[in-house]
């Protein structure tokens, strides 16, 4: 490449070059960008004498200081002033970047036109904006269907409590057999008709409260052991009557301190959620355990069981909302989910092991108490 093009080719770049002459002395190199005489310091140079004393660009001056240091060291490397801007002598702004770097010992200064570059980043800038806006937008009308599909739900649930208390009163009336039999079909659907609406109004409340901040005071954390033993209480008559074996295992420490960071309601309807998932995908004879280990600053509850386990499949949609098993005995998919998004607001993590031996682990770990 021949001088001619050497000189061309930084004012085709809208770069200014300059060679450090002395401390206070620069000297243009190549040909001078079509920019450059939008400024008064056209006026000063000649077509013979193409330097600039250092005083007359005193939009560097602080960079400067950094460059002399900088070629005194006679690094490979190059060295940025960072974006500024200047207004020439009709008012119009521009904006420049320089760069200080040593070519074969010589010192050299580049000021580049940057405007191109800039009012392409402010654009990308300004689309960022207008579309948070328009996730802002989203997000509020989102919300405003969720809120109506709550009062919806929410109304509905209420018709179902006086459905469930005209079919109790049903019990009292002569049936026959048969309409005995029809009445208990009823109730059994009116259940988990009733179990789906909770479970929608959990995931719509916890969805709502995420987005809040959670505070609790100290005194107020649940003990998660005693959230364990109260579920066990709860659903150990129905693993018995279905002939499966629920236990808390017998390594917990009940005398350790194993308050968490929650709610106490909700951490039990989690905890009731996993147990209830065990019993569900357990066979009759089989074992379901609860069990509780501290780790680090965390607690760590796992409900192990001995079914036929998760197909590798379905394993990473398990806590998504509406995500079921291969069997849809989860109902409407929402009970994993909603455990998922309470524990990671709580600041914790959840999540499922295959077990070695068959069957399948479901763990989560809530932050202790500082």
């Amino acid at each position: 490449m021949n001088d001619s093009i050497n000189k061309a080719l930084f004012a085709t770049l809208n770069i200014l070059a300059l060679e450090r002459m002395s401390a206070g002395l620069f000297k243009i190199i190549g040909d001078i960008p079509n920019w450059f005489q939008q400024f008064e310091l056209q006026n000063l140079i000649s077509d013979t004498d193409k330097f600039i004393p250092r005083n007359h660009i005193p939009f560097l001056e602080n960079f400067l200081i950094d460059a002399e240091e900088f070629w005194q060291q006679n690094s490979e490397l190059k060295l940025k002033s960072g974006l500024w801007n200047e207004i020439d002598v009709n008012g119009k702004e521009y904006q420049f970047e320089a760069y200080a770097l040593c070519v074969n010992f010589e010192k050299i200064l580049l000021i580049a036109l940057l405007t191109d570059l800039f009012e392409n980043n402010q654009y990308i800038i300004q689309k960022a904006r207008e579309n948070n806006l328009n996730y802002q937008q989203i997000l509020k009308e989102n919300q405003k269907k969720e809120i109506l599909i709550h009062c919806i739900v929410h109304d509905i649930a209420g018709q179902l409590s006086a459905i469930n208390c005209c079919l109790a009163l049903l019990e009292f009336e002569n049936l026959t057999p048969k309409g005995k039999e029809y009445l208990e079909v009823a109730r059994k659907q009116s259940l988990n008709q009733e179990m789906l609406i909770r479970q929608i109004l959990d995931v719509f409340s916890v969805e709502v409260m995420s987005l809040e901040n959670f505070t609790i005071e100290s005194e107020n954390l649940p003990n998660i052991l005693s959230s364990a033993q109260d579920i066990f209480e709860l659903l150990n008559p129905t693993f018995t009557l279905n002939h499966i074996h629920l236990q808390l295992s017998p390594s917990i420490d009940m005398q350790a301190d194993w308050k968490v960071i929650g709610d106490k309601s909700r951490l039990d309807r989690v905890i009731s959620n996993l147990v209830e998932n065990a019993y569900r995908h357990s066979s009759p004879q089989s074992t379901v355990t609860i069990n509780l280990q501290p780790d680090g600053e965390y607690v760590l509850l796992s409900v192990d069981d001995e079914g036929s386990g998760v197909p590798p499949e379905m394993v990473n949609t398990l806590f998504k909302k509406f995500s079921q098993g291969k069997h849809k005995s989860g109902k409407a998919g929402l009970g994993l989910y909603f455990c998922r998004i309470t524990i990671e607001r709580w600041g914790g993590t959840i999540g499922y092991l295959p077990r070695a031996k068959g069957g399948s682990q479901f763990w989560f770990r809530l932050p202790r108490p500082v």
